[in-house]
């Protein structure tokens, strides 16, 4: 029976618990043979990342046991962290990243029964010592090829950054002089090397500050020296790309040519380089993104596929899987119900393995036999925990901002089968703001926003100026306006929404994490859109942040984002919401993990220190262990709960079976 009780108030199955524990999701996927490999979260492990394999009859079984737990800190946002061949005898031999050490192992699963890994890289005691990423196992070499990222002192910028050839024999686990540089440290940043199919060169992608890599990067090519153990990578130059031209992936094809995603048309569209005669063709001419912003190194977006096809994920705003053929331009797309592709594909014969969602299935392992055009999940498949019929119904949709730009948004009204709202009512909605910002909000299902929309409470998805998916011109509007556009299109769709009825305007809030923990800051300090926010693990004070005051990869972002300081520095001031507590009235609740590198705690600490005594409710929750971005179930359960009662209390809505978040003014 259906019943009728206020928005918010509604009752649902979805609880922060089941939602948390439901947290994240599998990542770089790997064929090993037969098999396929992923990484796989476990938030209710504290956090944990394990690998995952499945074998030929489909016995799927956590391969590495706590506390193991397969994660980088490459670049603090992580990387490849795991490689594997299959052997003909003993089993496959893999190489990962243990995150508690950073240091890369070796192991051989299959081997004597309760063989441990055993190290393959010594740690350090330098600032944040040795970290590796992005591997590429060559065991006819005895090494495996990784990024390795060396901090030479105590700063969080100082650190250098190279290709490395590591010893599979162990003789580097307690020395470092065995480790052998491959490339120099002439560029800040690089990616792990790809060897081309005779092995004679080496492909790899580079870039400097102050740029990002999506602003600008160059693809590199070099000759791989001598053989065996001792080769080095010689006469390194420049192939493709440049300041204004970002590439985001590299692979040699069969015939030895590289394939390569660049944006040099606007687009990240997917190229043919012949690096002897430097001729370049672009294989699929389209206003689409067949890639993406390089936030973590070993993202794929295409695979070469022996046939001579290649398999890719593409689109605009959402990427779906297709085949294509490099030759004609042809592109077919993989039938299924999964509508968004994550950056992760592998090939193994005539299959691709990757990883994809839906709005009615969260993501799943899925496998796509290109000779019968079939695909299916095949590991971390989607179960249905609750009745789908609890699952939000989101709406694309395109609102008209200033100067009539489009912005692209996920509408997600509320939906319950057991319940509806009083005829006079209009629903309280939630603006989210994705983390990036060069990033987007994936249209899949996610029990966090169930947890919201189940209850009566509607939540709307903003891929503002500035998001990766629609083209660099769309990416680049945020030079020199974060806390501009960001701001602006995010209240622009939650007063079209108020003003078309879909939402009541007095009960907007909004929410993000790192960077939409920024615009949720400055939009309550600035707009006067919403009655409250819950600001996420933010960057809150721009000079304090521009000024060694986070991790070294977005260390110069913001001289894109908002202009370098040097040049502008008043507008690092007026911008932040650090000076501008004064125009704050709006309830809150700011969370932060303790061991955050990327948003130090250090900024919330002061922001709720100026916030204090003005007579404006709010809370500062922060979580030991958890750093950029929350893992912990009992982390994101206790942050979705608090986040209900700022809601619930501002709103004057009556939620039971939560606590209720004690707010100090």
């Amino acid at each position: 029976m259906v019943s009728t009780a206020p928005y918010g108030a509604w009752q649902s199955p979805i609880d922060a618990a089941l939602a948390a524990v439901h947290d994240g999701r599998p990542e770089f996927v790997g064929t090993v043979g037969d098999e396929v490999w992923w990484l796989a979260p476990r938030p209710a492990e504290h956090g944990r990342t394990t690998l995952v394999r499945r074998r030929p009859d489909g016995a799927e079984a956590v391969a590495l046991p706590a506390p193991w737990n397969v994660r980088s800190r490459v670049l603090e946002y992580g990387g490849s962290p795991w490689a594997a061949v299959p052997r003909a005898d003993g089993g496959p031999l893999v190489v990962f990243v243990h995150f508690a050490d950073q240091r890369l192992y070796a192991w051989e699963p299959d081997g004597a029964a309760g063989a441990a890994p055993r190290p393959l890289t010594p740690c350090s005691a330098v600032g944040g010592g040795l970290r590796w990423a992005d591997p590429v196992l060559l065991p006819e070499r005895g090494e495996v090829w990784c990024v390795l990222e060396e901090f030479t002192g105590e700063g969080p910028q100082d650190v250098r950054r190279v290709i490395a050839a590591v010893p599979l024999d162990g003789s580097a686990a307690d020395d470092r002089s065995a480790v052998r540089e491959l490339s120099d440290d002439h560029h800040r940043f690089v990616t792990g090397p790809r060897l081309s199919p005779d092995g004679r060169r080496a492909a790899w992608i580079a870039w400097d500050h102050p740029r990002m890599p999506w602003d600008g990067s160059e693809l590199k090519v070099a000759d791989v020296t001598a053989g065996g153990a001792g080769a080095r990578l010689s006469g390194a130059r420049t192939v493709m790309g440049g300041a204004e031209e970002a590439v985001a992936q590299v692979e040699w094809a069969p015939d030895g040519r590289l394939l390569v995603v660049t944006d040099r048309t606007g687009w990240w569209n997917l190229h043919r380089l012949d690096v002897d005669t430097g001729r370049v063709v672009n294989l699929c001419r389209r206003e689409e993104e067949f890639g993406g912003p390089l936030w973590r190194v070993g993202q794929r977006w295409f695979v070469p596929l022996a046939a001579g096809t290649v398999a890719v994920v593409h689109g605009r705003g959402a990427q779906t899987l297709g085949i294509l053929d490099p030759e004609t331009g042809e592109l077919v797309d993989a039938a299924g119900p999964w509508t968004e592709w994550a950056p992760t594909l592998a090939a193994s014969g005539t299959r691709v393995l990757g990883i994809a969602a839906s709005p009615r299935s969260a993501y799943e392992v899925v496998e796509l036999d290109t000779c019968t055009g079939r695909a299916r999940a095949v590991g971390a498949r989607h179960k249905d925990t609750v009745d789908p019929a609890y699952y939000p119904e989101p709406l694309i949709r395109t609102f008209t901002g200033p100067d009539g730009r489009d912005i692209h948004a996920h509408v997600y009204p509320p939906h319950s089968p057991d319940h509806t709202a009083p005829a006079d009512e209009l629903p309280p909605f939630v603006i989210w703001a994705h983390g990036g910002p060069t990033g987007r909000s994936p249209l899949v299902l996610d029990l966090e926003i169930a947890y919201f929309t189940s209850r009566g409470i509607g939540v709307a998805q903003v891929n503002y100026g500035g998001s990766a998916g629609y083209g660099r011109e769309y990416r680049e509007r945020l030079r020199g306006r974060w806390g501009i556009v960001d701001v602006e299109d995010c209240a622009v769709v939650a007063e079209a929404l108020a003003g078309e009825g879909t939402a009541d305007r007095g009960r907007l809030a909004i929410r993000g994490g790192s960077a939409g923990g920024w615009t949720t800051a400055v939009s309550l300090a600035s707009t006067g859109v919403y009655a409250c926010g819950a600001i996420g693990y933010p960057v809150l004070d721009l000079a304090t942040w521009a000024d060694g005051g986070t991790h070294d990869f977005e260390s110069h972002y913001l001289e894109t984002l908002v202009g370098p300081f040097i040049e502008v520095p008043d507008r690092y001031r007026e911008r932040s919401p650090m000076g501008r507590v004064d125009r704050i009235s709006a309830a809150f609740v700011l969370l932060q993990g303790l061991d955050d590198p990327i948003c130090p705690a250090e900024q919330s600490e002061r922001f709720v220190a100026a916030m204090a005594g003005r007579g404006v409710p709010h809370a500062y929750l922060t979580f030991e262990g958890e750093g950029h971005g929350f893992r912990r179930a009992e982390t994101v359960a206790r942050a979705l709960e608090a986040e209900l009662s700022l809601y619930a209390q501002t709103f004057g809505i009556d939620v039971r079976g939560i606590p209720v978040l004690a707010l100090a003014t």
